[in-house]
This record gives structure tokens, sequence and C-alpha cells, in this order.
């Protein structure tokens, strides 16, 4: 397969259209996702990204009163939905791997699944803590920084395994971060998230995928931060339209980002969530046609398994 990186080389000065989706909840069918995403195949996506999720801790009652508590994983999935992409789409899949919730061992059978079934393309992630924590806490035996999860991965392209003292099979892959234009909201400062940027890149970072904005000034701001602290790799713009007036608010509180007044003011005015959603589509679509002017070597959509909007954006500027 090909990597991300390569796709980027290969496709020159032109914009290439990529998406994320999140896996169905446990017991749903997946033909669902996959039939949403197929129009958007016809902007052809050389990669899609797959989400993981870590576990969540249920509390369950016993008829004696008693309560255990039970991790279960609500949208497991990942590998087996990066396996049908590739099967069904012919595009390269870029699952996420976290640190949450698995150990180190896990990580690594992990990641010998996704190289037996030819993945060579990998976004690493620290992960959500956990719901009830409220404060990211690695699993006994796991990672704690995304930074060493990508040491992890580098090591095993090397060829070297967590407990095999006699060199491995190489494993290949091409490692993605995630960026943030407006500071990750647990950093006390811009300064020090962009500290834990650089030493993403350090150890091994191959490319950088930003967290979703509205605002293109935050990213082109982001950019040229990272070229004057001499980070080279490509840097992917994330994007996500608008689409209900609830999310003017549920958005910056969730992602911790700004959004423009203009963008409120035009919501704001509408007189239903489907006028919303129009003007968060004419707003993608202005952000991409200056992302481009730009030089971006991809758009990158936060899907959410929902296509009819950005089928729209990408008709108008692909």
């Amino acid at each position: 397969m090909t990597k991300v990186t390569e796709h980027i080389a290969q496709a020159g000065d032109q914009t290439l259209f990529s998406i994320e989706i999140i896996p169905p909840l446990k017991g749903q069918n997946i033909n669902q996702l996959l039939d949403s995403i197929e129009p958007l195949m016809e902007f052809k996506p050389p990669f899609v990204d797959v989400t993981y999720h870590r576990e969540e801790v249920i509390d369950k009652v016993h008829p004696d009163g008693k309560i255990q508590r039970i991790p279960v994983r609500k949208r497991p999935g990942t590998v087996g939905i990066c396996a049908r992409l590739m099967e069904r789409f012919r595009v390269d899949a870029v699952p996420h791997v976290i640190c949450g919730g698995f150990t180190k061992d896990e990580t690594e059978d992990m990641l010998f699944d996704l190289h037996y079934l030819g993945i060579d393309n990998v976004l690493v992630l620290r992960g959500d803590p956990e719901k009830s924590a409220g404060v990211f806490k690695a699993k006994d035996g796991g990672h704690a920084y995304a930074s060493d999860l990508i040491s992890q991965v580098v090591a095993m392209n090397h060829g070297k395994l967590l407990h095999e003292e006699t060199e491995a099979s190489h494993t290949d892959f091409c490692i993605g971060v995630a960026g943030y234009p407006e500071k990750h909201f647990e950093a006390d400062t811009f300064d020090i998230d962009f500290g834990y940027l650089k030493k993403k890149v350090d150890a091994g970072a191959d490319y950088i995928v930003t967290q979703m904005f509205f605002d293109n000034q935050k990213y082109f701001q982001f950019v040229e931060r990272c070229r004057a602290a001499g980070i080279t790799v490509p840097i992917i713009p994330g994007l996500k339209p608008l689409s209900t007036r609830k999310q003017l608010s549920i958005l910056p509180r969730i992602f911790h980002l700004e959004m423009p007044p203009e963008l409120v003011q035009e919501a704001e005015k509408c007189a239903s969530d489907a006028d919303v959603r129009q003007v968060g589509i004419d707003w993608s679509i202005q952000q991409c046609k200056e992302l481009i002017a730009f030089g971006v070597p991809v758009l990158h959509f936060y899907t959410m398994g929902k296509s009819d909007n950005v089928y729209q954006i990408a008709k108008a500027v692909f």
C-alpha cells in the first residue's frame, strides 16, 4: 500500500481530498457507514482515517446490590473497518493508534495485525481520558504520551520488539500525529503545547493533521510557527463544516476552538438548522478555496460518517 507522505509527494502541487470516519456502535451494521461515504469516493480520496476509541467503564448492579465495574469498548472494529475500506474502495486506510486503554504489548500486537493486512499508515494519538476520570491516566504497562508511542512504532520499523532480543521483521509505518492550531486544551500555554508537537516530530512523525478550525488564519499562523521551528513535515488541515445551531456552542466547548464572529452572526440569523447547514457549507467552501490557494497538501474532513454536506463542499472545490 502507499504511504500518506507518498500520496502527497505524487500529487505535487495538487491538493488531495481525504476523510475521517468513526466506527459504528457495537452491534450496528458497518454497511450503513460504508454506504454513507461511498458518494465521496467520486473525489478519489487516496486514504481514509478510522478513529479508535478507548474502553469506557460501566457500573453493573447485581441483584445482591454489589456493583461491578466493567470495561466496555463501545466502538470496536477499527482494524476490521480498515480491511473493509481497502477491499471495497481500494483506498489506503489510516487507523488511529492510541495510548489510552492499551498496554505496550497490546499495541505491539495491533501493529502487527495492521502490518499483516498491508496497512502502512497510522495516526498516533494519546487519546482521551476516561469519561469518569476527566484526567488522562495510562493503563498499567501502557504509554502516557503520544511521543512514547511513536518511539515504539519507530522501533518496530527498525525490527525491534518489546521482549525479543533478536531482530524481528521490519514494519514500515508512515506515522501521522495531531497538531492544534489553537492549543490543546490541557496545555497551560501554546508554547508548552508546541513543545509537545516538536517532540512528536523529533520522535519520528512523518506528517501532522490539525484539529478542526474555522478561521484559516489560525492554520496559517500555525504552519508559519512550525516552519520557523524547523518542522518540515506536511501539515494537513482538518476541517468540519458547521451543520447545526447547537454546534456554535458545542464545538468550542468540546474542542476548545474559536468560532469566527462572521460565521456566528450568519448562523444566528438562520431560521432552521437546514439554513445553518447551508451557511456551514458556504463557509467551508470559501475556507477550502483559500486553503488550496495557500497550497495545502490535503483537505481532510471529519465526516463522522455523514457525507452529504462534505459532498457539496468537495463538488464545489475539486
